[in-house]
C-alpha cells in the first residue's frame, strides 16, 4: 500500500503516537461520495468516524447539510457546526432520552430525529416528550440481516411503525436501515446481497405508504454498500468511512475508489532483539478489536506483529537493524473509526507539513448536554 503522500517534512515536531490527517484527500473523498451519490441533498455522512467540527464544517461547505451520529455527543457537535438536520442512529433509553430532548431545546435551528425498534423504548420516549412539551420525530430501525439492532421488515415492523404515528409526542420519521455486515471482496457478491437489503426495505417503504402512513426518508446503507444503495432514488445514503479510508476497506474494497486520508505517525521506541522494534503504537492509540495487522507498515509490508500492549506495537523483522531507536514510521489503520476515537487531537498536513491541531471533539461520551 502506498502511503508516500504521508511523509511529512517537520516529522520532528510531531509528537508520536499521532494521529494525521490530510485534508486534501479528505476533499477528494466527499467529492467522490457526492458524484456517487448523484445529488448533494441525498447524503447524510455518519460523522462517528471523524468526530471533528472542522470535518463537519467542511461537508456543509460543500453543500451537505444532513448527518447521521452515533451518540449525544456527536449530536450536540454537529448541531454546534451548524448542522441543520442530525439522525441519532441508537435507541435512546435511561437518561439518554433526557440528554436527546435537550438538544432540540439547545439547538432549534436545527432538525433532530432518532431511531428505534422496541415498544416499551417507544412508550418510553413519547411519555417524555409529552411531560415535556416537544415531539419526536422518530425513525424504525429494521434490522435487514445484521442482527446487531432493528426489527426486520414485514408484518411486526409495519405495526411497529403504526404505534409510532399513534403515541404522543412522536412522528414518524421513515426508516433506517444498516447493513454493516455486507462487506464482501467480491463486488458481485457484495453488490447482490445489498441489493436483497435494498428489496426489503423498499417493499416495507411500499407498504407503508399504501397503508397512508408518511415516510418521510429513508436511511440506508453504510460504506461498503454505499454504491448500491446510491442507485435507489428513495434513500439517503449515510457512509462514513469513506471520509478517511482505512487500510481494512483500501485492502478488501478497492473497487470503491477512495483515498486513504489518516494515517498514524509512530516511533521506533527500542530494539529488544536483532529481529525486532518496539513502536509507540499501543491499544490506545490504534484500534485493537481485530487480529492483526491492526495497522499497515508501508515502509515495512514484511513485518510481523508479536506483541501488542497498552503503549506498545512489537514487530518482528528481518529488517530491523535498518530501524534505529528513534526512527519514524507511518501506518494506516486497519480500522479507522475506533482509532479516530483513541486521540484527542489529530494533526493537520497540508503541503507535506503538519501545519495545525483539530481536537477530536466528539469522542467524548458528554459535551455540555
Amino acid at each position: 500500500m502506498e502511503i508516500d503522500w504521508a511523509r511529512i517534512e517537520n516529522e520532528d515536531a510531531v509528537p508520536s503516537p499521532a494521529l494525521l490527517v490530510y485534508p486534501e484527500r479528505i476533499d477528494e473523498n466527499l467529492r467522490w461520495m457526492i458524484a456517487l451519490a448523484g445529488d448533494v441533498e441525498r447524503l447524510r455522512p455518519h460523522i462517528k468516524t471523524h468526530k471533528m467540527p472542522q470535518l463537519v464544517a467542511r461537508q456543509m461547505e460543500l453543500g451537505i447539510t444532513k448527518c447521521k451520529c452515533a451518540t449525544i455527543a456527536e449530536a450536540e457537535m454537529a448541531a454546534g457546526a451548524g448542522v441543520q438536520d442530525v439522525l441519532l442512529a441508537g435507541q435512546i433509553t435511561g437518561p439518554n432520552i433526557g440528554r436527546f430532548l435537550a438538544l432540540g431545546q439547545a439547538f432549534p435551528q436545527t432538525r433532530f430525529s432518532v431511531i428505534g425498534d422496541d415498544a416499551v423504548a417507544l412508550e418510553n420516549v413519547s411519555a417524555a416528550a409529552v411531560a415535556a412539551g416537544v415531539t419526536v420525530e422518530m425513525l424504525l430501525d429494521l434490522d435487514v440481516g445484521q442482527h446487531r439492532t432493528g426489527i426486520a421488515p414485514g408484518a411486526e415492523a409495519l405495526a411497529l411503525y403504526r404505534m409510532i404515528a399513534s403515541l404522543p409526542g412522536l412522528v414518524p420519521g421513515g426508516l433506517h436501515a444498516y447493513d454493516g455486515h455486507l462487506h464482501q471482496s467480491d463486488v458481485a457478491a457484495r453488490n447482490a446481497a445489498g441489493e436483497v437489503a435494498a428489496e426489503h426495505t423498499l417493499a416495507l417503504r411500499a407498504e407503508l405508504l399504501r397503508a397512508g402512513l408518511p415516510v418521510p426518508r429513508t436511511v440506508v446503507g453504510g460504506s461498503p454498500t454505499f454504491p448500491v444503495h446510491a442507485g435507489h432514488p428513495e434513500f439517503e445514503c449515510s457512509p462514513g468511512t469513506t471520509l478517511l479510508w482505512d487500510a481494512g476497506y483500501a485492502t478488501n474494497l478497492p473497487d470503491l475508489g477512495f483515498a486513504n486520508a489518516a494515517a498514524l505517525l509512530a516511533r521506533v521506541i527500542s530494539r529488544p532483539t536483532p529481529e525486532r522494534i518496539c513502536l509507540d503504537l499501543g491499544h490506545k492509540s490504534v484500534a485493537s478489536e481485530m487480529p492483526h495487522p491492526r495497522v499497515v507498515f508501508p515502509d515495512l509490508p514484511e513485518a510481523k506483529a508479536v506483541g501488542h500492549n497498552e503503549e506498545h506495537l512489537v514487530l518482528e523483522t528481518a529488517r530491523a537493524a535498518e530501524f534505529p531507536v528513534g526512527t519514524v514510521l507511518y501506518g494506516i489503520p486497519w480500522h479507522i473509526c475506533p482509532t479516530v476515537a483513541l486521540h484527542d487531537r489529530a494533526y493537520v498536513v497540508r503541503d507535506g507539513r503538519c501545519v495545525e491541531e483539530w481536537p477530536v471533539l466528539a469522542r467524548a461520551r458528554k459535551l455540555t448536554l
